[in-house]
């Protein structure tokens, strides 16, 4: 049986982006510094908008999980929502550099030129 048959979905550029900032964040992901972490590594520049349409994407499909944080007085009293990968998002990011892996194999010296 295919991996999207057994639950698995294909994650796209932006979802592993996210994915990796927030394993790379640990418990400091949230919107904000998820979007700040793409585009620190990466040099993309992404709306808060592209961020949270992924991070509800992501949530339906069960690949995170989000929890409230405390409120802060600089915040205006509104809490943070912390972002964490589930299994299946592991599972799912797993596939995704594994596939991209072998997509690469065989044209290193191409693309090291």
């Amino acid at each position: 049986m295919s991996e999207k048959g057994r639950g698995m979905s294909n994650l796209g550029e932006l979802e592993t982006l996210v994915l990796l900032a927030i394993m790379r964040l640990d418990v400091e992901a949230y919107g904000v510094s998820i979007r700040d972490e793409i585009e620190e590594r990466t040099g993309r520049s992404l709306s808060r908008g592209a961020i949270y349409s992924a991070l509800r994407r992501m949530e339906r499909k069960a690949q995170i999980v989000s929890t409230l944080g405390e409120a802060t007085p600089t915040r205006g009293g509104r809490a943070k929502r912390f972002w964490a990968l589930t299994p299946v998002g592991m599972d799912a990011l797993r596939e995704a550099i594994r596939n991209s892996d072998r997509m690469r194999q065989g044209l290193e010296e191409q693309l090291s030129s």
